[in-house]
Protein backbone atom coordinates (compact mmCIF):
# COMPACT_ATOMS: atom_id res chain seq x y z
CA UNK A 1 0.00 0.00 0.00
CA UNK A 2 1.53 3.69 -1.17
CA UNK A 3 0.67 6.14 1.84
CA UNK A 4 1.38 9.91 1.02
CA UNK A 5 1.06 11.11 4.06
CA UNK A 6 0.53 9.78 7.93
CA UNK A 7 -3.23 10.39 7.67
CA UNK A 8 -3.73 8.97 4.50
CA UNK A 9 -4.75 5.24 5.05
CA UNK A 10 -6.24 4.26 1.79
CA UNK A 11 -4.47 4.02 -1.46
CA UNK A 12 -6.68 5.62 -4.46
CA UNK A 13 -7.46 2.39 -5.96
CA UNK A 14 -9.38 0.67 -2.13
CA UNK A 15 -11.45 3.99 -2.58
CA UNK A 16 -12.30 3.66 -6.02
CA UNK A 17 -16.30 2.59 -6.34
CA UNK A 18 -16.84 2.02 -9.76
CA UNK A 19 -16.88 -1.03 -11.23
CA UNK A 20 -16.32 -1.36 -15.29
CA UNK A 21 -18.40 -4.14 -17.10
CA UNK A 22 -16.38 -6.53 -19.47
CA UNK A 23 -16.78 -4.99 -23.02
CA UNK A 24 -18.81 -7.81 -24.49
CA UNK A 25 -21.06 -7.49 -21.80
CA UNK A 26 -22.08 -3.98 -23.54
CA UNK A 27 -24.39 -3.97 -26.23
CA UNK A 28 -22.24 -3.65 -29.95
CA UNK A 29 -24.23 0.00 -30.52
CA UNK A 30 -22.92 1.59 -27.64
CA UNK A 31 -18.92 1.07 -27.94
CA UNK A 32 -17.08 4.31 -28.94
CA UNK A 33 -15.33 4.32 -31.81
CA UNK A 34 -16.27 1.36 -33.36
CA UNK A 35 -17.98 2.91 -36.13
CA UNK A 36 -15.58 5.21 -37.34
CA UNK A 37 -12.73 2.15 -36.96
CA UNK A 38 -14.77 0.33 -39.02
CA UNK A 39 -14.87 2.30 -42.31
CA UNK A 40 -10.59 2.53 -42.60
CA UNK A 41 -8.99 -0.33 -44.08
CA UNK A 42 -4.87 -0.86 -44.22
CA UNK A 43 -2.82 -1.09 -47.28
CA UNK A 44 0.44 -2.37 -48.49
CA UNK A 45 2.31 0.41 -49.91
CA UNK A 46 5.14 -1.39 -51.85
CA UNK A 47 8.31 -0.19 -53.49
CA UNK A 48 8.54 0.30 -57.03
CA UNK A 49 12.25 -0.03 -56.94
CA UNK A 50 11.74 -3.79 -56.32
CA UNK A 51 13.71 -4.49 -52.74
CA UNK A 52 9.98 -5.87 -51.32
CA UNK A 53 10.26 -3.19 -48.51
CA UNK A 54 7.07 -1.82 -47.78
CA UNK A 55 4.93 0.48 -45.46
CA UNK A 56 1.55 -0.04 -44.52
CA UNK A 57 -1.06 2.75 -44.68
CA UNK A 58 -4.84 3.00 -43.04
CA UNK A 59 -7.33 3.70 -46.06
CA UNK A 60 -9.98 5.42 -44.95
CA UNK A 61 -13.12 5.44 -46.01
CA UNK A 62 -13.38 8.37 -47.91
CA UNK A 63 -10.68 7.18 -50.13
CA UNK A 64 -12.23 3.76 -50.84
CA UNK A 65 -14.64 5.01 -52.66
CA UNK A 66 -12.17 6.31 -55.45
CA UNK A 67 -11.14 3.48 -58.28
CA UNK A 68 -7.34 5.64 -58.09
CA UNK A 69 -4.93 3.39 -56.44
CA UNK A 70 -2.63 4.91 -53.25
CA UNK A 71 0.56 6.15 -54.54
CA UNK A 72 3.56 8.11 -52.15
CA UNK A 73 6.56 8.95 -53.07
CA UNK A 74 8.60 7.78 -49.73
CA UNK A 75 12.16 7.03 -48.81
CA UNK A 76 13.22 3.41 -49.62
CA UNK A 77 16.41 2.21 -47.23
CA UNK A 78 17.54 -0.12 -49.28
CA UNK A 79 18.63 1.83 -52.15
CA UNK A 80 19.06 4.98 -49.91
CA UNK A 81 16.66 7.13 -52.49
CA UNK A 82 13.18 8.40 -52.51
CA UNK A 83 11.04 6.09 -54.91
CA UNK A 84 7.49 5.40 -55.87
CA UNK A 85 5.39 3.06 -53.41
CA UNK A 86 2.32 1.68 -54.92
CA UNK A 87 -0.94 0.35 -53.15
CA UNK A 88 -1.38 -3.64 -52.65
CA UNK A 89 -4.01 -5.41 -50.63
CA UNK A 90 -3.03 -6.92 -47.16
CA UNK A 91 -1.45 -10.31 -47.37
Amino acid sequence: MLRTSPQAKYSFHQLSVFTLAPRSALPSDKLMGDKKKAGALFVRLVSAAGTGFFYVKKKTKKLQTSQTKLEFRKFDPRVNRHVLFKEEKMK
